[in-house]
This record gives structure tokens, C-alpha cells and sequence, in this order.
């Protein structure tokens, strides 16, 4: 996503689930952290590019094994009623398979995964890795197009701490999901 920003539509002091169903069906994504809502425009077409190598991949990955299932935005979760997401790309475990329902995700995906864009990293990077944290997102990755690498984060007694930092020509490695390897080459392909 690019170009975020907080949203005032009403005066309110805090929004919840039902005043999200609310928000105009208009291209854009809305999100709301701690009752705050927060609004960007649609990512861009390499933002996109980037989401669709990586989800081939950990798709390919969690089919094979089993493992439970993959999404991508646009697809709510719902951590609880004064905060609701819409990560990139999130997996949810074949163990927890329980909180996916038929309108949304219900509690925090074992995986998720957020692209960065100029607009959205200091939201990404420090609201909702805070509310990740917080609702016990097991592992997150930040992915930096400008920077050409993913920074994978593991919760630790209940703090992210930082598994390592993978760019161009390293292969990513994830505590999460033993086995899998993502070529950082092939997730950043000029088209």
C-alpha cells in the first residue's frame, strides 16, 4: 500500500467492526488500528508483483506440506472489534484453522507477511507490528522493495526479535515453517 493516512469520517472516538463494514467499497484499503481508522490507496502494480512471487511460493510450500492455508489482501482479520487488518499475505496453521470464517480471519494468522511502501512503512513497522505482537502473531516479515531484502521476525515470550535479514542472492529461512526457502532473487525479478 502507499500513501496512508488516518481518516476522519465522523466524529467518533473510537471505530469498531461495525462501523468498518461501513466504510465505502471505493478501491481503497481501510484498516483500523486501536479504533483509529487508516486509509490508503491501492498498491501499486510492483507492490502487487512482489505479493502474487511470494505467495506462488509459500502457497506451493503449505499446499505440499499440508500445512494449513495462505491468503491475500483483501482479506480482514479481525483481531478485535477496535482492530482490523488486512495484511499482504497470512497463513493460518491447519491446527488453528478454526478462526477462519466465511467473512474474515478471526484472531491473529500464524504468518503474516507486509510489502513496504514509502506510505505505509512507519504504519507498518511500528502500529501494526505493535498489534501483532500484542495478539500474538507467531512470526512477521517486513518486506522492503526499495531495499531489495525481508527482515523475518519471530515472537519471543511475547516480543519480536529479529531471525535475520534476507537480500538479494541469500535465501530466506523461516523458524515458523521448517523446509521452506525463498530465493530473494526470484521474490524481487525485474519484469
Amino acid at each position: 500500500m502507499s500513501g496512508i493516512q488516518s481518516v476522519i469520517l465522523q466524529e467518533r472516538l473510537k471505530f469498531t467492526y461495525e462501523d468498518y463494514l461501513k466504510l465505502p467499497d471505493d478501491g481503497k484499503v481501510y484498516q483500523i488500528i486501536d479504533g483509529e481508522v487508516f486509509m490508503a490507496p491501492a498498491p501499486t502494480p510492483n507492490h502487487q508483483r512482489i505479493v502474487l512471487q511470494m505467495t506462488i511460493r509459500l502457497s506451493a510450500f503449505v499446499n505440499e506440506k499440508g500445512l494449513g492455508e495462505v491468503f491475500i489482501a483483501p482479506c480482514d482479520v479481525v483481531l478485535s472489534e477496535e482492530n482490523i487488518v488486512q495484511p499482504d499475505i497470512l497463513f493460518v496453521s491447519s491446527q488453528r484453522a478454526h478462526i477462519i470464517g466465511e467473512r474474515y480471519i478471526s484472531g491473529p494468522p500464524d504468518l503474516v507477511v507486509e510489502v513496504l511502501s514509502p506510505g505505509t512503512e512507519k504504519i507498518d513497522r511500528v502500529l501494526k507490528r505493535g498489534l501483532y505482537e500484542r495478539y500474538g502473531v507467531k512470526e512477521l516479515w517486513f518486506v522492503s522493495p526499495e531495499r531489495r531484502e525481508i527482515q523475518v521476525l519471530r515472537l519471543v515470550r511475547g516480543k519480536f526479535v529479529e531471525h535475520g535479514r534476507f537480500g538479494v542472492g541469500e535465501t530466506l529461512i523461516s523458524p515458523l515453517l521448517p523446509g521452506l526457502k525463498f530465493d530473494i532473487d526470484e521474490v524481487f525479478a525485474d519484469r
